[in-house]
């Protein structure tokens, strides 16, 4: 037989299916098959109308031939899938969707089928593991059909009941030794243990200047690296009170924090920008003391003049007051280098303020200061009825060195006066 047999058989056996004539198609496809062996295409169309008419265990055989002929394509392996499932063959199943992820590991169809059948068989470690990719390769939201939302619904469900489940079973010995344990220890140890229930992320640097490698990505630092921060917390309602006395006296004095170039396109920062929604009073910017800003506030200026601030010309420190109105919420968002790490002092504090860092949401208290590494992804809402304001300002990341402190100081110095490299951000 020939290609031109091959070819009318095919035809032939397509319009046997489109008149319901499934026998007709039948013997049209093996007439196809005879004229050329080593078609898939035929194997394939033989197999599912084999399946249509309850053939399952026929069906299998022609998909499995199919498989064979064409390895590359995954779809020929889920079909044979579908006729082990209906045959009841659940390791000819299995073995047929491993070989479709093992072409590639994001075909939803194959996940989906692999956690049912790994429910239905009671291996549930397995079928939370399909039923996890699921829910990560499903479409967004919007986008989403409705006829596949009850699936979602149905493994985010079995996700957290397993897991759930998962960690009952380990928490005895989770809880062991626990009490002789440092706090930072248990800190990590809990977030590590969160991650790996799938309760939190861990957050790494994501820094858009500098980034120092090999230090420890830590959403709070340690208040015991800062020992100082007692001496600018006992200085919270007069540096409050020079903040109130300029907002009210000269409330043109404060700036929108997010002023983006001309053209910008349109992002997550166009709601703020040149709004003082969040609006700041620099004392200090890029290492540039502002004389008139701190002669309007004497007692923050001295008391922050007592600090060990990050000091490289032209770039740090930078102090400032920030204020976020009612309503206003700051996006997440990373910041310039992993050197210094971000001191909040906060000054005024509705209720419904909260801020994120990493995995870690917390509530400003006022007069408790704290510092934080902010490449780490972060963000702030103020849903409170009234003005939030904190002071905010550099220091260096604990975890340098003076030497380290003092190349960096070099390499910023001479990035700036080289002029052949890109301008680093500065802020």
């Amino acid at each position: 037989m020939t290609q031109r047999d091959f070819a009318a058989s095919i035809a032939s056996a397509a319009k046997a299916s489109q008149r319901g004539d499934l026998d007709a198609a039948i013997d049209a496809y093996r007439r196809a098959i005879a004229a050329d062996p080593t078609s898939a295409l035929a194997h394939n169309a033989l197999g599912n109308v084999l399946l249509s008419t309850g053939a399952a265990d026929t069906a299998r055989e022609y998909f499995r031939q199919a498989a064979a002929l064409d390895p590359t394509a995954p779809e020929l392996l889920l079909n044979l899938a579908k006729a082990c499932r209906l045959d009841q063959d659940d390791v000819g199943e299995e073995a047929a969707l491993d070989s479709a992820l093992a072409i590639d590991q994001r075909l939803f169809m194959a996940r989906l089928r692999a956690a049912e059948l790994h429910e239905r068989t009671g291996n549930l470690a397995l079928a939370a593991t399909h039923w996890g990719a699921v829910i990560a390769l499903a479409p967004p939201a919007p986008e989403c059909p409705p006829a596949l939302q009850p699936v979602l619904d149905h493994a985010r469900v079995f996700v957290a009941d397993h897991m759930a489940r998962f960690e009952a079973a380990i928490r005895p010995a989770l809880d062991a030794g626990r009490e002789r344990a440092s706090a930072a220890a248990l800190r990590r140890f809990d977030v590590c243990v969160d991650a790996a229930l799938g309760k939190r992320r861990i957050y790494a640097n994501d820094c858009h200047g500098l980034h120092y490698p090999y230090l420890p990505a830590d959403e709070f630092f340690d208040r015991g690296y800062f020992p100082w921060l007692t001496l600018i917390e006992a200085q919270t309602d007069a540096i409050r009170a020079e903040l109130l006395e300029l907002i009210t006296d000269r409330i043109d004095v404060i700036v929108p924090y997010v002023q983006q170039d001309a053209g910008t396109p349109h992002n997550k920062w166009s709601a703020l920008d040149r709004n003082t929604k969040w609006g700041a009073f620099f004392l200090w910017r890029h290492g540039v003391r502002n004389d008139a800003a701190c002669r309007a506030c004497p007692v923050t200026a001295a008391a922050i003049e007592r600090l060990p601030l990050t000091d490289i010309p032209g770039r740090a420190p930078t102090v400032f007051f920030s204020l976020l109105e009612p309503g206003a919420h700051i996006p997440p968002h990373t910041g310039v280098t992993n050197t210094r790490a971000i001191v909040h002092l906060p000054l005024i504090v509705p209720a419904g303020c909260k801020f994120r860092v990493g995995g870690d949401t917390r509530t400003w208290r006022e007069g408790e200061a704290f510092a934080f590494d902010d490449t780490i992804e972060h963000e702030a809402w103020n849903d409170g009825p009234d003005l939030r304001a904190v002071l905010i300002f550099d220091t260096w990341n604990p975890h340098l060195s003076d030497d380290e402190r003092g190349m960096i100081r070099n390499f910023f110095a001479a990035s700036d006066e080289s002029g052949f490299g890109t301008p680093l951000p500065k802020d």
